[in-house]
C-alpha cells in the first residue's frame, strides 16, 4: 500500500505530502483544482515518461517520492533481489525530473533505470481511467489473473521449473550437436595430445616428490661428508661431545658425595645425554643410507625434464597439464560416442516432458472450468455498474506445433507451443454493445467504460492481493443515481482486499470513503498551487453536501449529506 506521497515543483503543486491510510481513500474537489496532477506526478514514480514542461516555473527540478508498505509482496521481492536493491517491509521510490530534461530514479536510494521503475510500478499499482498503467490492456496479464482467482499459482510454479529444465536439457542436446563436428576435426589432434601426456604418464604431486629426490641425490656426497664431521665431532673422534659429557658425569658423581644439590644437576646431564646419544643414532643412521646413485639420479633428471615439456605445452604447470588430459579425454570419449550421450539426454527428456504435459494439461483443464463462472459473473457485476447487454469471454486458445524435437508438452499425439505457464494463451474478449460480437478487451474498451470494466474484474477477482494499490481517475465518468451508488458499492468491497485511491465529482461514492481528501487550487502572491488535505468528519459532511447542491450549502443539503454518509 501507500503511505505517504511526497510532491515538489510539479505542475501547480509547489510542495505536497500526503498520508494515505487502508481502505478508500476517495478525492474531491472543484474541477481544475489539480486532482489529476497528483495522479500524473504519481505516475512518475510507477515508471510512466516525464514531460519536463510539468516542472514548475522558476523550479530547477521536479521531485515526487513515494513510500510503499512491500512486506507481504512476494514477486516485488524477487524484483529486488534480482537488482541488488535491500528488500525490507518498506520500500522508497523517487524521481527526480531536471528542466534541462534529464531524470533520474531511485529505490531504496539505489539508483536504478525507468524500465527497472516501471518493472516495479507493475508490482504495485494498477492506474485505471485517463492513463496507459492499466494491466486489463496488457494481454499478458490476463492469465495471471485468471490463475490469481483459481488460486493455482504453486503448480504454475511447479510447471515453470520443469519447463525451465527441459529447456536447459534441449540446449544441452544442441550444445552436443554443435560439438559434434567440431570435436570431430580435432579429435586427430587430441588423440596426439593424449598419447604425448600419457607416454609420460604424469601423477598430482609426483614433480615436488620428484625434485626433493634429485636434491638429495645431486647432494650425496655433502651429505656424507657433513653426517661424518658430526659423527665423529659428537662420538667417534678425539675429544668427543660424548666423552666430555663422561667426564662431567664423574665430577657431579663426586660433587654429589659431599653435597646432595648437584643431584638436580646430575639429572638433567642424564637428560641432555639421551638426547644426545639419540642425534647421534639418528645421524648414524642417515649416513649409512646415503648412496650415491648415478642411475636414479639420470631417471630423475630425464622424468623432470619430461614433465617440464609437457607443463611449457599445456598450461604452465603439472595440475593444468592433469586437468587438460582430462578435458580432451572427455571430448574424445563425447566425440566417439555422440548418440549414447544424446539418447541419455533425451531419456531425461522424455520423463520432464511428462511431468510437464501433466501439469499443463491440469492447469488448462482448471483455467476453463474458471473461465465460465469469471465470465457469468463479470457480466452480472457489468450490469449492475451501469453496462447493459454485455458480454464478455475469457478465451483460452492452445496452439499445436510441428517442432517435436523440442517441444514440451505432448497430448495424445500433438505437441503445443509452450509458456513458463503452461500451453494456455488468454485474452478477454468484451462487448458493451447490443448487437456487436466480442473483441479483445484492449480495443474495444472506451475511457469511460475501462475503468467499471476493471472494476468488475477486480470484484470478482479480489482474493488476490498480486497488486495491493488500485487507482481509479474519475471512474464516475457518465454515471449517475442508482448506477452511482453500485460503483461506490464495488469500490467499498473491493476496499476490503486492496488499498483504493479514487478521484469522483459523486456525493455516491465520496460519502463512503474511509479516508476523504479535497484538492484545491489556491492563488497566492500572483501564483496558483495546488494543495491537497485529509477532511475532518464535519468537513466531509460538508464538501459531500457541496457535491450535492453546488457552491452553495444549505441545511438540507447538510442534513442529506449526513444521511448519505451514514451520521445521525
Amino acid at each position: 500500500m501507500l503511505k505517504h506521497l511526497y510532491i515538489q515543483n510539479y505542475a501547480l503543486i509547489e510542495e505536497l505530502q500526503v498520508n494515505f491510510d487502508n481502505g478508500l481513500n476517495i478525492i474531491t474537489g472543484e474541477t481544475g483544482a489539480g486532482k489529476s496532477i497528483i495522479i500524473d506526478a504519481l505516475s512518475l514514480i510507477l515508471g510512466e515518461r516525464a514531460d519536463t514542461e510539468a516542472v514548475r516555473k522558476d523550479s530547477e527540478k521536479s521531485i515526487v517520492e513515494g513510500s510503499f508498505e512491500i512486506s507481504k509482496n512476494k514477486n516485488l521481492k524477487s524484483l529486488l533481489e534480482e537488482q541488488n536493491i535491500d528488500f525490507s517491509d518498506g520500500l522508497l521510490l523517487r524521481r527526480e525530473v531536471l528542466i534541462k530534461g534529464q531524470s533520474r530514479c531511485f529505490a531504496n536510494d539505489t539508483p536504478v533505470s525507468l524500465n527497472v521503475m516501471k518493472n516495479i510500478g507493475d508490482l504495485l499499482v494498477d492506474l485505471h481511467g485517463q492513463h496507459d498503467h492499466q494491466s486489463l490492456l496488457r494481454t499478458e496479464t490476463h492469465i495471471d489473473l485468471i490463475d490469481d482467482y483459481i488460486g493455482i499459482n504453486d503448480i504454475v510454479c511447479k510447471f515453470n521449473e520443469v519447463y525451465k529444465q527441459v529447456l536447459s536439457l534441449n540446449a544441452q542436446i544442441d550444445e552436443i550437436k554443435s560439438k559434434e563436428t567440431q570435436l570431430k576435426e580435432k579429435c586427430e589432434l587430441y588423440e596426439f595430445q593424449i598419447k604425448e601426456i600419457d607416454v609420460v604418464d604424469p601423477k598430482s604431486g609426483e614433480e615436488d616428490r620428484l625434485e626433493y629426490e634429485l636434491k638429495i641425490l645431486e647432494n650425496s656426497e655433502k651429505l656424507t661428508e657433513a653426517t661424518s664431521h658430526l659423527y665423529d665431532i659428537l662420538y667417534e673422534g678425539n675429544n668427543s661431545i660424548s666423552e666430555r659429557l663422561d667426564f662431567v658425569r664423574t665430577q657431579l658423581e663426586k660433587l654429589m658425595q659431599i653435597d646432595q644439590t648437584f643431584g638436580q644437576m646430575f639429572e638433567e646431564l642424564n637428560s641432555a645425554d639421551a638426547v644426545i646419544d639419540e642425534l647421534i643414532k639418528s645421524i648414524r643412521d642417515y649416513s649409512a643410507r646415503i648412496e650415491f646413485n648415478p642411475k636414479r639420479l639420470e631417471e630423475i633428471r630425464n622424468r623432470l625434464g619430461a614433465i617440464t615439456l609437457l607443463k611449457k605445452k599445456y598450461g604452465g604447470s603439472l595440475d593444468s597439464v592433469l586437468r587438460y588430459r582430462e578435458k580432451i579425454g572427455g571430448e574424445v570419449a563425447l566425440a566417439q560416442n555422440f548418440e549414447v550421450e544424446i539418447n541419455k539426454v533425451r531419456k531425461q527428456i522424455d520423463d520432464k516432458r511428462k511431468i510437464a504435459s501433466d501439469l499443463a494439461h491440469k492447469l488448462s483443464a482448471e483455467r476453463r472450468k474458471a473461465a465460465m463462472k469469471v465470465n457469468k459473473s463479470i457480466v452480472q457485476v457489468l450490469t449492475e455498474l451501469g453496462i447493459n447487454n454485455s458480454k464478455f469471454e475469457t478465451r483460452i486458445e492452445n496452439k499445436t506445433t510441428h517442432n517435436s524435437e523440442s517441444g514440451i508438452v505432448c497430448l495424445g499425439k500433438d505437441f503445443y507451443e509452450t509458456t513458463p505457464k503452461g500451453i494456455d494463451f488468454i485474452e478477454f474478449y468484451i462487448s458493451t454493445n447490443i448487437g456487436e460480437n466480442v473483441k479483445p478487451l484492449a480495443k474495444v474498451a472506451s475511457g469511460g467504460e475501462i475503468s467499471r470494466i476493471m472494476l468488475a474484474l477486480k470484484t470478482i477477482l479480489a482474493k488476490s492481493e498480486r497488486l495491493p494499490l488500485l487507482i481509479f481517475d474519475e471512474i464516475d465518468i457518465g454515471i449517475s443515481g442508482r448506477i452511482a451508488q453500485a460503483v461506490g458499492l464495488s469500490l467499498k468491497n473491493l476496499s476490503k482486499f486492496h488499498q483504493i485511491i479514487a478521484i469522483t465529482h459523486l456525493p455516491q461514492i465520496a460519502s463512503i470513503a474511509d479516508t476523504h481528501f479535497v484538492v484545491e487550487k489556491i492563488e497566492d502572491r500572483k501564483r496558483s498551487y495546488t494543495k491537497m488535505r485529509k477532511l475532518t468528519v464535519e468537513e466531509r459532511i460538508c464538501e459531500v453536501a457541496k457535491l450535492m447542491s453546488g457552491a452553495e450549502i444549505t441545511d438540507a443539503g447538510l442534513k442529506s449529506a449526513r444521511e448519505l454518509i451514514g451520521l445521525k
